[in-house]
Order: structure tokens, then sequence, then C-alpha cells
């Protein structure tokens, strides 16, 4: 069974970091991508950085590049998205996910097949 379990959610301030975790068990990493995704009340959830579990790729939105850098450990199952600079509207709640046999790497949320539960990330301005 694939299980996602964030952590490191939490309130910041305006221009500070954070480092969120995904814990992800029950499958191989190589068959998969892990994603994380926000979604922010009132809106769409959208994309924010993916990583390769087979070659450790990675892709970044517009809107994180240079602020945020996801990286994986696979002796720990875990997935991380160190946050940077952070600002008012990086606000929402931040879910990790796994895309099963990927082709390419990208943040397209209908070809996510596995999702956690979410972790709350505030930042005050």
């Amino acid at each position: 069974e694939v299980q996602l379990v964030e952590s490191g959610g939490g309130l910041v301030q305006a221009g500070g970091s954070l480092r969120l975790s995904c814990e992800a068990s029950g499958f191989d990493w190589d068959d998969y991508n892990i994603g994380w995704f926000r979604q922010a009340p009132g809106k769409e959830r959208e994309g924010v950085s993916c990583i390769s579990g087979r070659d450790g790729s990675t892709y970044y939105a517009d809107s994180v590049k240079g602020r945020f850098t996801i990286s994986s450990d696979k002796g720990k199952n875990t997935v991380s998205l160190q946050m940077n600079v952070l600002k008012p509207e990086d606000a929402a709640v931040y879910y990790c996910a796994a895309e099963m046999n990927p082709v390419g790497i990208g943040l397209n949320l209908a070809l996510f097949d596995f999702w956690g539960q979410g972790t709350q990330v505030t930042v005050s301005s």
C-alpha cells in the first residue's frame, strides 16, 4: 500500500524558510515521480515541484524557481522541499503526491495517483 505522510508545515514570517518532508512507503522509487502541490483557500490545487525517483531529475513551477529546492533520500524514504524567501502568496496546504510509471517529469495533477493528507504553511507579512 502506497503511503505518503507530510510534515514540517507551520507559521513563518515573509522572507523566512521552512522545510517540508514527505515520508513515502509501499512502492519502488524507480517507478515513481514524487511531487509537491499546494492549495490556497478558494484556489485550485497547483503544482510546485517534482523529482524523479529513477534519475533524480527535478522540475519546478516558475513561481518557486530559485527559492524552493526539492530533494530525495531513498535510504530514508523521504522527499523534502526546502522553501526559502517565503512570500505571503506561498501560504497554502502543501500536499505530497506520487505519479506511478511516469513518462518524463511534470506537474499535471491528473497523472498523480497517490496523495498525502497535506500540511499547512502560513506566511505572515
